[in-house]
């Protein structure tokens, strides 16, 4: 009886592994988008369709066009969940197309996946993915530029090494953190033109890391608050990434709405 229950399980979660009979090329009846992505339902969905910056949740199969299994969440028995905007361009395109609860094909061109020869042993080509979308949650709204950005108001506090703080919301625990402990924030941060640059609040979800490894104005920022405290910081460039940091980093003076959200 085991056995049969079993085989039964695993049949039904390797059901849709079989490569479809259209995986080479896009049928007739497929719907083909300007930027060259093809796709047609496979079962109705209901209600909204996510935004780029949506987090999915998703069960998939992907082949390549010789109906090469090289991926599958389904094979694992697990869905999986991801921020939209940070996938190959064909997904991002395409569940944004999708209804929660749909089921769609599509066959992505090489410039909208991994290219044509990607190496790392990630396929290349033309690719096919069956998608179902099971859920989706859309970010909170990006937070406001600060007002005060180009200047701290009267009441900040400014240390010894440049660094300029402003507290937003006092907080409820005595402890502060060291600067060997690891700290759970929320964050977002701006260049002194008003362009945020980064946001754990948007992504929805805390950043954990050790606070000695991190720009040495949040080192020793983030020392000067307590649990549930939540703090506007000005650092200057010699505690960030420079004047001309380069690799997408951003320079000169950055501005932080920091809140520590526990220290271990």
């Amino acid at each position: 009886m085991l056995r049969w229950l079993r085989n039964v399980l695993s049949g039904a979660m390797n059901a849709d592994l079989t490569a479809p009979a259209d995986v080479a090329a896009p049928p007739a009846d497929a719907t083909l988008t300007p930027s060259g992505l093809a796709w047609k339902t496979l079962t109705a969905g209901t209600g909204d369709r996510p935004s780029a910056a949506a987090n999915v949740t998703v069960h998939y199969s992907g082949w390549t066009t010789d109906g090469r299994l090289f991926d599958s969440s389904r094979r694992r028995g697990q869905p999986t969940s991801f921020p939209l905007n940070r996938v190959i361009k064909g997904w991002t395109e395409g569940l944004q197309l999708m209804q929660e609860g749909e089921s769609a094909r599509f066959w992505i061109p090489s410039n909208l996946a991994y290219g044509d020869n990607p190496g790392g042993g990630r396929p290349g080509g033309m690719l096919v993915f069956d998608v179902e979308l099971l859920s989706f949650a859309e970010p909170p709204p990006p937070p406001e530029v600060p007002e005060d950005l180009q200047s701290p108001p009267a009441g900040s506090t400014r240390t010894a090494s440049g660094l300029t703080k402003r507290v937003l919301k006092e907080g409820t625990g005595t402890q502060r953190p060291s600067a060997r402990s690891a700290v759970t924030v929320h964050y977002s941060g701006w260049t002194l033109d008003g362009l945020m640059f980064d946001s754990s609040v948007v992504r929805g979800e805390p950043a954990t890391f050790p606070l000695n490894r991190v720009i040495a104005g949040w080192t020793e920022g983030l020392q000067l608050m307590v649990e549930g405290e939540k703090a506007r910081f000005w650092i200057p460039s010699n505690l960030a990434y420079g004047d001309n940091p380069g690799g997408g980093r951003p320079g000169g003076l950055l501005v932080f709405d920091v809140e520590l959200l526990s220290i271990r």
